[in-house]
């Protein structure tokens, strides 16, 4: 607040170009005023980019009960155990099912833990069609500080506010190098993927494996978020490494409940 005329007048003299130039813009455009103001004001706001090519297909009819891919098999009762450094996660394929775009999708709960306690709880909705491809249908997820929900970001379900299913494993692998979606939640959730190889040995405390696919995973919403994954016949995912820091996430044991 001001306390004298004179202290208006020469807030309005110092500010006379920026004003003009403003009302000029709004007057010519008919853009809003966002973004105008002193040299000292931030503007955080992000534009989201929604791919209008993107829109796949789904007929619930084309899909079938069971997710036998052999390089991404959920059986359910089945549990993978990983780690990686202080953390440890556990994906535990339900018997639990969940309905969407008409599809009976299997929930998959995946629980990550450092030092002993839970950083996030999330449940993932996966089908498999009957080509082979298994379909990433949304995840329901969570983040936690000493025990307290913090964030729900990165949730989303196919059909609801222009979230699309994506393909997190073909059945026919595509060629090396043809960038996929493996969900696209606009400026929410856009993981994508695209084969390395077809045919790598892997080895991790479980085991040792041949054959197995390698992609690279990565977001355009991060783009320092880069990883190489590898998915072996029978089992499934069995190693993750940070593209950038070296950062192994490795297949510990696998039990049935």
């Amino acid at each position: 607040m001001w306390e004298a005329d004179n202290d208006i007048v020469r807030y309005l003299r110092g500010h006379a170009a920026i004003i003009f130039a403003c009302l000029l813009l709004l007057a010519v455009t008919g853009i809003g005023l966002t973004g105008c103001g002193s040299d000292d004001d931030d503007d955080d706001s992000e534009v989201c980019t929604i791919d209008p090519t993107y829109n796949p297909s789904i007929d619930p009819a084309n899909f079938v009960a069971v997710i036998n891919n052999p390089r991404l098999p959920l059986v359910p009762g089945t549990q993978y155990v990983y780690k990686g450094g202080d953390e440890t996660i556990e994906v535990t394929v339900t018997s639990d099912t969940k309905k969407i775009l008409g599809v009976t999708a299997t929930v998959v709960r995946d629980v990550a833990s450092e030092d002993g306690e839970v950083v996030e709880d999330t449940f993932d909705w996966f089908a498999q069609d009957t080509s082979g491809n298994v379909w990433y249908l949304g995840e329901d997820t969570r983040e936690f500080e000493n025990g307290k929900v913090v964030s729900r970001a990165g949730s989303w379900e196919a059909g609801v506010d222009g979230a699309k299913p994506g393909i997190v494993m073909h059945g026919s692998q595509p060629p090396a190098g043809t960038p996929y979606r493996q969900e696209y939640a606009p400026c929410e959730a856009e993981d994508m993927a695209e084969v390395v190889d077809l045919s790598v040995s892997v080895t991790v405390p479980y085991g040792s494996f041949d054959n197995c696919l390698q992609t690279r995973e990565f977001t355009p919403l991060e783009p320092d978020a880069n990883e190489y994954k590898f998915y072996c016949p029978g089992i499934g995912l069995v190693l993750e490494i940070d593209i950038n820091t070296g950062k192994r996430v490795e297949l510990v044991e696998i039990n049935t409940l």
